[in-house]
């Protein structure tokens, strides 16, 4: 099932456009990568997708409604849930407190223990820091606390955009492993990601984005052998 489409989309920011005419989708179950230069309008894409910037042509189908128009907080209810560049996390709050913000939008919140627990079982570091203040936690521990809180509005489709950003590479893979255990549990991911080695490698597909627009797209493995892809974002190797 097409869980997430997005149709021609574009999106502007006062004259320039960021992005032109994108078309991709994201099938039930899958991890997706949307790979390409900074400023090639990945990050405006995933906004758009997460309702904080609107469209200005196109459509944007989640499990076939269309939410083009949808406000941001509604399309949380639906079950699009952001990991925003940067991690957003909330620095003078504690790690309970910056979860529990992730459960803003849920009418259910006295059946929110599972989904705590279960963050909890993914991020064991977490759960040792439930009363730490998330601005004094590594980089790492904060990445698993954006995760973390994202996940606690119970979503179907995850957008991470840029969760490797400033990591070390140990601990980037111990991201991308999380990410992979994620998506294990039920949850589809479109991720964002500059290193675009460690994202083709745990992803089902990829498109590769220039100048806002896609200029190539299909399995992994395929763009991982795909010598434009290897030259331009694999270091040439």
């Amino acid at each position: 099932m097409t869980l997430l489409e997005l149709s021609d989309v574009s999106v502007h920011y006062g004259r320039i456009q960021a992005v032109s005419g994108l078309t991709i989708s994201v099938e039930e179950g899958e991890i997706v990568t949307l790979i390409g230069a900074n400023g090639a309008g990945k990050s405006t894409t995933m906004r758009a997708i997460s309702g904080i910037r609107p469209i200005s042509n196109g459509s944007i189908k989640f499990a076939g409604e269309d939410i083009s128009k949808l406000r941001a907080d509604l399309r949380v209810v639906r079950g699009i849930s952001q990991a925003p560049e940067g991690r957003g996390i909330f620095p003078g709050m504690t790690v309970m407190e910056n979860l529990d913000m992730g459960a803003y939008a849920r009418k259910d919140r006295g059946s929110l223990k599972p989904d705590l627990d279960r963050v909890f079982e993914l991020f064991p570091r977490l759960a040792e820091r439930k009363s730490q203040f998330g601005g004094t936690m590594s980089g790492g521990e904060q990445q698993m606390l954006a995760i973390g809180r994202a996940l606690v509005s119970g979503p179907r489709l995850l957008l991470l955009d840029e969760p490797s950003m400033g990591l070390a590479p140990l601990v980037v893979a111990s991201v991308m492993e999380l990410i992979r255990e994620v998506n294990a549990e039920g949850v589809s991911v479109l991720l964002v990601e500059q290193n675009a080695k460690a994202a083709l490698k745990i992803a089902n597909r990829g498109y590769v984005i220039e100048n806002g627009a896609c200029v190539l797209g299909g399995p992994a493995a395929e763009l991982r052998g795909d010598s434009r892809v290897v030259e331009a974002y694999l270091g040439g190797v």
